[in-house]
């Protein structure tokens, strides 16, 4: 992978992902008030999975008139099936989590989901992938940053919490399972699998505890689902996908999480939600800790694990 490459993977893609997902916190938020949280990801899925079909056959008409665009990797359908498998179940077990904890308030809200970044090099270090000190320090400097933006009035334990810290340790699970399997199949196909498990999943959780909305229900949540399942599901995961190929999953991740900098921007912007000293400062302290991390390593082993 040259160099150019590595920074559209491993900055761009996952700096859009994280502005799709802040913006969208608002859709979940307005989601979460009109249907049942299983039911609005059931269908929030559901939207989703046509969408990716056709991305799918999109891609696929680019790369024969233009087989540089990107790769169309030889995957057997035993890797397609068990990496869509274990991304769909843990994707799907995490926004449930999250959309049961999302009346914690969007602001603990994103700051516990974001949680994943620390959890992440966790996992890696039981894996036997360890990540070097600068990592680590980026890290820790961005918990600093998203404390200070999302946190205003204290910080105390609810159930809702709980659910949101189970949130982050799922999600953790799922870009561990992407960063697996992204190298070995196609990322349209991967994500478009991804949902459709996700969906049965959902479903799922809607039948057994009976959340099944009432007639017209899906009509009046219409726009969130659409917002949340075209752009947040069908368009930002997938460039999840695409941005762990071959890259840092910690770095990325990073990056990422900027989608609480992003949801406090928006929310400025279109909603004139004024943003306090205290959130600039820790959007400014999260930029800090991705621009250290992005910088060059002049270590060999450091740049070696990093691989």
């Amino acid at each position: 992978m040259n160099s150019n490459t590595s920074f559209v993977r491993q900055t761009i893609l996952p700096l859009i992902a994280a502005f799709i997902w802040g913006s969208a916190f608002a859709a979940q938020y307005l989601g979460a008030d009109r249907m049942p949280p299983f039911a609005f990801n059931t269908f929030r899925n559901l939207f989703a999975v046509p969408f990716l079909v056709i991305l799918v056959f999109v891609f696929d008409f680019i790369r024969k008139k233009n087989p540089n665009f990107e790769p169309d990797y030889k995957h057997s359908d035993k890797e397609m099936v068990k990496g869509g498998i274990l991304c769909g179940i843990t994707l799907a077990v995490a926004m449930n989590f999250q959309q049961l904890g999302i009346g914690s308030g969007a602001g603990k809200a994103g700051f516990l989901t974001a949680l994943y970044i620390v959890i992440i090099p966790i996992i890696g270090m039981v894996i036997g992938k360890r990540q070097p000190a600068r990592i680590w320090l980026c890290i820790f400097i961005a918990v600093i940053g998203l404390y200070l933006l999302c946190i205003k009035d204290g910080f105390t334990i609810e159930k809702t919490d709980i659910y949101l810290i189970l949130c982050a340790v799922t999600y953790a699970v799922q870009m561990t399972f992407v960063d697996k399997y992204s190298l070995r199949v196609d990322a349209v196909r991967l994500s478009c699998f991804e949902f459709a498990v996700a969906t049965v999943v959902c479903a799922g959780f809607m039948l057994a505890f009976r959340q099944i909305p009432e007639p017209g229900m899906v009509g009046d949540t219409i726009g969130p689902l659409l917002y949340t399942a075209i752009l947040s599901s069908g368009v930002a995961y997938t460039l999840q996908i695409f941005s762990q190929k071959g890259t840092n999953i910690s770095i990325v991740s990073l990056i990422l999480c900027m989608e609480s900098v992003f949801a406090a921007l928006t929310g400025a912007l279109f909603l004139h939600e004024a943003m306090t000293v205290r959130e600039y400062i820790g959007s400014l302290i999260m930029l800090a800790a991705i621009v250290i991390s992005q910088l060059p390593s002049k270590n060999k082993k450091e740049e070696v694990k990093e691989q």
